[in-house]
């Protein structure tokens, strides 16, 4: 039977992942597969011991299965850093989002607004808690299923405003991204790998997270809208 590696990650690195394994996968090396979920959903079936040769997440979520046993301590390395971005269903109004009042304004004036379960729908909780709009916005907030991208509300027209990483919104049909969130409310989550202690192939995979971190996979994470870590 061919060897393979397990990979899971969230759906924010998905595409990135995909293309950075295209660019590593020496014919000598084993298959690599990733299974890319909701953030959340992936923590808790690495938590709940479920077998995985490496684990990309954001940095805090990879720190914390590396506390707990599930990932090796001294494996992990940053892949990308990823910022926030805003999008529009296609051919919509445009709102203006070029400063932090002016993204309170427009989130005030959307008849909805999707955000994710992931670190960037954390911060679009906190962020609308401290504008003191939690409350009169509640019931046209509309929370992405874990694995659902916030873009395919957008396009579906389910929603009118939805913010999530750029690199899940950037490839998307149907949805205007009209931008990153402005420099004083946004957030960069750096998404981050460690070797699994279920893994019985060590050193494959630390050779395959080296490359992941390594200058010769900075053009797929530029062009997924992310930088290198």
């Amino acid at each position: 039977m061919t060897s393979q590696i397990k990979i899971i990650s969230s759906m924010a690195t998905r595409q990135v992942l995909a293309e950075i394994v295209a660019l590593y996968q020496p014919a000598s090396a084993p298959r690599i597969e990733i299974e890319s979920v909701g953030g959340v959903d992936a923590a808790r079936r690495v938590r709940d011991g479920e077998a995985f040769d490496a684990v990309v997440l954001a940095a805090n979520v990879i720190d914390d299965l590396i506390h707990s046993g599930r990932l090796v301590a001294g494996s992990k390395v940053d892949l990308v850093r990823s910022g926030v971005a805003i999008a529009v269903r296609h051919g919509a109004p445009r709102f203006d989002i070029s400063s932090e009042e002016a993204v309170r304004s427009a989130v005030l004036a959307a008849r909805s607004i999707s955000f994710s379960t992931g670190p960037s729908g954390v911060h679009l909780s906190k962020l609308f808690e401290r504008w003191g709009i939690a409350e009169p916005i509640e019931d046209r907030l509309v929370q992405a299923p874990p694995g659902v991208p916030v873009g395919s509300l957008i396009a579906q027209g389910k929603v009118e405003l939805g913010f999530q990483q750029l690199s899940e919104l950037i490839h998307l049909a149907g949805i205007d991204v009209l931008g990153p969130l402005p420099p004083s409310i946004q957030t960069v989550t750096t998404f981050s790998a460690a070797l699994a202690t279920a893994s019985s192939q060590g050193d494959a995979v630390r050779a395959l997270l080296a490359f992941m971190a390594s200058p010769a996979a900075s053009a797929p994470k530029r062009a997924n809208g992310m930088e290198p870590a």
